[in-house]
């Protein structure tokens, strides 16, 4: 009996992980590209952790200006993602803007701790919240940037 390659690779299992644990492994991987002065894994884990966040952090549904991960604050044991809600008032109105950072940080019990910076208006840092833990748990393959 022959095996097809092609099946054998499909069945496999594919690594998955939580979208935090992405980012900061990622994150870890970047700070290591820095260390070695390697600008192509500079180029690549940034990328890497840019399409993720572009494509599976809030954007839209008053997330309207979308999310972006903070370099600058950033490390793999603490996440700063800067975020901006659009409110609207009781009539469906836009009616105003409240900026935000998200910042992410281990717990050993949960995963992870998340605290939302910024004004309260319409207590939106609890939806926020809620909003980022569910996306930061999803889980999503892993790929190693291409070489």
């Amino acid at each position: 009996m022959s095996t097809n390659l092609a099946d054998v690779h499909t069945d496999s299992p594919k690594e998955t992980r939580p979208i935090f644990q992405e980012i900061s492994i990622c994150l870890g991987a970047l700070e290591n590209g820095r260390r070695s002065g390697n600008s192509l894994w500079i180029e690549r884990w940034t990328e890497r952790i840019e399409n993720i966040v572009r494509n599976e952090l809030p954007s839209g549904s008053g997330f309207d200006s979308g999310t972006t991960l903070n370099f600058e604050k950033s490390t793999p044991n603490k996440l700063v993602f800067d975020t901006s809600f659009h409110h609207m008032n009781d009539v469906g109105i836009y009616d105003g803007w409240t900026e935000h950072s998200v910042i992410v940080t281990p717990d050993l019990s949960v995963g992870f701790d998340l605290r939302v910076t910024g004004r309260d208006r319409n207590e939106i840092k609890d939806y926020i919240a809620d909003t980022f833990a569910y996306h930061l748990r999803y889980e999503i393959e892993w790929r190693a940037p291409m070489t």
